[in-house]
């Protein structure tokens, strides 16, 4: 083909507003358009977006999605189009696609995160709910060495892993490791301190990967009641979910007749504390 060296076919390159041709071996499949696509625009493609590649249909007139088996044998016009993400999530939880992330809950935070005392009262009510649901639970602790390990009121039996960090976000590779082996994880349930520090940074990796989050206003706090605020401002405006724990607690068991219905009403009865969270709204 014209402008092609031998052996190669030219290729148009279509993504968002941009055409760029190149040009690939003959009978190059659906994986060597992928990498061409990283590789001429590689900087503008988010990697945790869901992509359909597509290629201009002459009998069409227009796109369609890449036949299956689809093999260059001519010039063509392709292009990557990413689907779009839903724009509400409905945060729907189900326990066995849902996995609780407990963070830095320590001993050295206590004299200074404001209402600590309301946040490990519900943080404790949210990993009894994890055990009686059998949910697994991620917990870290901050460079421990230093900030303690983890409030002795909070009871960490039966969970999956406890992980020191330096990294402000609670996600360290054997997180992301610990993640793939459990199947079908769609949800995490994320509460801890600080909301403006490592709850928020782990929420927008989180998000980044694909998986919704879920924040438990009344199981996270701040050293300033300012920084707590804006921050479940701005991930909710992020798509991610806010909420509180019997709200998560009562999506988890869905139903009055599930057998472990009695057990979490149990630990409902009485209200969780408001942790200064309604003075500000």
């Amino acid at each position: 083909g014209a402008g092609a060296p031998s052996g190669t076919v030219p290729v148009l390159f279509c993504f968002s507003v941009f055409a760029r041709p190149s040009s690939v071996p003959h009978g190059a499949g659906y994986e060597l358009l992928i990498q061409k696509f990283l590789s001429l625009y590689g900087d503008q493609i988010d990697m945790h977006r869901k992509f359909v590649v597509q290629l201009f249909a002459e009998e069409w007139g227009q796109y369609v999605d890449l036949p299956k088996g689809f093999a260059v044998s001519e010039r063509c016009k392709v292009r990557l189009v990413p689907l779009q993400i839903q724009l509400t999530t409905l945060g729907n939880l189900t326990p066995s696609s849902t996995v609780f992330f407990c963070c830095d809950m320590q001993e050295r935070f206590r004299p200074a995160i404001k209402y600590f005392g309301d946040i490990i009262s519900v943080g404790q009510r949210l990993l009894q709910g994890a055990r009686i649901l059998g949910i697994p639970v991620i917990v870290t602790e901050q460079y421990p060495k230093g900030l303690g390990s983890t409030v002795q009121e909070i009871d960490l039996t039966g969970v999956k892993l406890v992980l020191p960090k330096t990294k402000f976000s609670m996600v360290l590779p054997e997180v992301e490791a610990a993640l793939a082996e459990i199947p079908g994880v769609r949800s995490v349930v994320l509460f801890g301190v600080e909301t403006h520090v490592c709850i928020q940074q782990t929420a927008l990796e989180l998000v980044g990967r694909g998986v919704e989050v879920h924040i438990v206003a009344d199981a996270t706090s701040s050293r300033s009641m300012m920084d707590r605020m804006f921050a479940l401002e701005r991930l909710a405006r992020t798509g991610i979910i806010v909420t509180t724990s019997e709200a998560v607690l009562l999506q988890l068991v869905a139903d009055k007749d599930h057998p472990k219905f009695k057990e979490i009403q149990n630990l409902i009865k009485a209200s969780a504390p408001e942790s200064g969270l309604l003075s500000k709204v």
